[in-house]
């Protein structure tokens, strides 16, 4: 496998990085997940600019051009054997000569992408759904920056794994902010529900279309704050991301959503999202 170190491409297992990098030390760095459709990136501006915002808020300057992740990212897909893909990127504040709390003076950050097969789920488990539990979300209070500091996400993620489920759904003050590693959807008396994009949330790309899939297709929708009580009340659920697409949430917390079983408006929203997908993501840069 084929990555990208420091301004190289090299093979992973020639990829060395010093134990003295801040993202080791202190999770300093941010991150980018961008899926490929037939080696094409899907809307790559929009996960680059998400990145700049990630690099803004943690007062890292991007080590990139706009133009340089595009030929950077070009090249790595280009190298892989498969043709759709899931690439990651990952910047750090770099590696100084001693551990300080403080940002070092005149050290350049480090920058690495790599890329592995894009894998979604099968059509079985999207007929069937899946399970998610619930659980407080004790966060900090800039989820909407992608760092690369995810441990509280991933004591979540790996919750929902040991309760049988694939996924935990995070509750703040009483509201739902999004999934370990997901933006949740709910469903109404037939409105789709989003959580609104503030500093509780990650901003989602995938979040985005299902907007606009539903604005296109006459779906009523809004984006607000929606009360625990609105979740375990609600006729669907839906976890979303770069890789799950759009997935039904069938129980919570062990008892059904709805009626047990992916709702009529899941399924529909899936075969526009996966009509946009063969029609569109694999035909251009979108």
């Amino acid at each position: 496998m084929t990555v990208y170190l420091n301004g190289r491409f090299l093979p992973l297992a020639e990829a060395r990085i010093s134990p003295l990098d801040r993202g080791f030390l202190f999770g300093d760095g941010v991150y980018e997940v961008i899926p490929v459709y037939s080696r094409r990136p899907f809307r790559l501006d929009e996960h680059l600019s998400r990145l700049q915002t990630s690099l803004d808020g943690i007062h890292l300057p991007n080590p990139l051009s706009l133009e340089g992740w595009r030929t950077m990212i070009g090249q790595l897909v280009a190298s892989a054997d498969f043709v759709d893909q899931s690439v990651l990127l990952q910047v750090t504040r770099g590696a100084d000569d001693k551990r300080d709390h403080a940002f070092p003076q005149g050290v350049a950050p480090t920058v690495f992408a790599f890329t592995a097969p894009l894998v979604t789920p099968s059509d079985a488990t999207r007929a069937a759904g899946i399970a998610a539990i619930t659980a407080p979300d004790t966060r900090w209070q800039r989820c909407d920056l992608k760092t690369i500091s995810l441990l509280a996400n991933v004591l979540a993620r790996q919750q929902a794994v040991d309760a049988g489920a694939v996924e935990t759904l995070l509750l703040r003050d009483g509201l739902l902010t999004e999934g370990a590693a997901s933006s949740i959807f709910v469903v109404s008396e037939g409105v789709l529900l989003a959580p609104p994009k503030d500093h509780r949330v990650l901003p989602g790309i995938t979040y985005d279309l299902v907007l606009e899939l539903a604005a296109r297709h006459g779906v009523s929708y809004a984006v607000r704050d929606i009360s625990e009580r609105e979740l375990r009340a609600a006729d669907e659920l839906w976890m979303t991301s770069s890789t799950k697409e759009i997935l039904p949430i069938v129980r919570l917390d062990g008892l059904p959503v709805g009626h047990g079983r992916p709702g009529p408006l899941a399924q529909q929203m899936y075969a526009w999202y996966r009509a946009f997908r063969d029609d569109v993501m694999r035909n251009a840069d979108v």
